[in-house]
């Protein structure tokens, strides 16, 4: 099993495929003039759960969000525990 993360930022969402197959995403609304995303909805495609891929697809974009320099909003019930559950990306909620 290969796995490939990618920032699909036409669709405005966080990929995460396993052997090419879309396995799970996180999507996004940006207001890029307050440089803030809003993570409202997070998905694992059903043959797919349970394996730990919507973490691993929300860490990647909360890294990115990071590096490209947003704040992140988590709408979406998943992104708000992770970050509940990961202090590290205490710096990056928008207040």
């Amino acid at each position: 099993m290969t796995t490939r993360l990618e920032h699909n930022s036409d669709a405005n969402r966080y990929e995460l495929y396993v052997d090419d197959q879309l396995a799970a995403y996180a999507d996004y609304t940006e207001n890029t003039g307050r440089k803030v995303r809003d993570f409202d909805h997070t998905v694992t495609v059903p043959e797919f759960r349970g394996r730990g891929l919507a973490g691993r697809v929300v860490e990647f974009a909360l890294q990115g969000s990071r590096a490209d320099g947003f704040t992140v909003l988590p709408s979406c019930s998943y992104v708000e525990k992770f970050v509940t559950e990961h202090p590290e990306f205490d710096d990056i909620l928008a207040r």
